[in-house]
């Protein structure tokens, strides 16, 4: 297997993405529309409230920080790896390929790659572990049309994978989908925001079982409905002189 070398990437390309600074897509940003703000206060609303006493402590719910990089750590908790941390022509074996150390600084999480605020995949997870369930505010950004002022229906079947896939490795560690299936109802209109609400049905080993439902805002209209089943994976990461 051919491995890009460090080397082959120009001074200004390395020293662009040493400099890189961590950004948060979870908290708003100007694109939001006054229907994603109004969801993100609620529930983040309900991340701390007052005790008996009128102090503050932690709440049911809980928002997710999502970042464009990231490094799944042992209890499931995404956090964003320190690209100035790379070495040069070092290499790490990740579930069995090689892949250079520039490489891996350079990748980005699928809905987060685009940099322009509100043009595409602007969300945010909140999950509550003891009703086992989660939501997800998604606005569609106008990148993501399929037919004229419809979101495509690849955009709708990628952010159910995310926000069950986060829900799920938040509960069980890192997973990866195995079966999704989805039925849609009702079209999407561009640069609406819609609900994403997802429920752990049952787990039976390494598998495990979710639910999810796509609504709109107000919960009147149901989008797209899907059940998806995740299977827990040990993601081993060595490096090759330790090998």
């Amino acid at each position: 297997m051919a491995i890009l070398n460090i080397s082959d990437v120009s001074p200004m390309q390395r020293n662009a993405n040493a400099s890189y600074t961590p950004r948060d897509f979870s908290l708003p940003n100007s694109s939001w529309s006054s229907e994603t703000m109004r969801l993100y206060s609620y529930y983040n609303s309900q991340c701390e409230v007052d005790n008996d006493t009128g102090e503050k402590r932690g709440g049911p719910w809980r928002r997710l920080p999502s970042y464009d990089r990231f490094h799944m750590s042992e209890n499931g908790e995404s956090t964003w790896t320190d690209v100035s941390k790379v070495e040069p022509g070092s290499a790490t074996l990740i579930g069995g390929v090689y892949l250079n150390k520039y490489i891996q600084a350079n990748a980005r999480e699928f809905t987060r790659s685009i940099k322009t605020a509100g043009a595409a995949f602007e969300y945010v997870v909140f999950i509550n572990k003891e009703e086992q369930r989660s939501v997800c505010i998604f606005q569609a950004g106008y990148l993501l049309e399929g037919a004229p002022g419809i979101v495509h229906g690849g955009a709708i079947s990628t952010m159910i994978d995310t926000a069950t896939g986060i829900h799920a490795t938040h509960v069980y560690g890192p997973v990866m989908t195995v079966n999704l299936n989805m039925n849609y109802y009702s079209p999407i209109a561009l640069g609406s925001t819609v609900l994403i609400e997802s429920s752990l049905d049952k787990s039976t080993g390494r598998k495990h079982f979710i639910s999810c439902k796509v609504t709109s805002s107000d919960g009147s209209t149901l989008h797209t409905e899907a059940t998806a089943l995740f299977l827990s994976v040990n993601v081993n990461v060595h490096h090759p002189s330790r090998m």
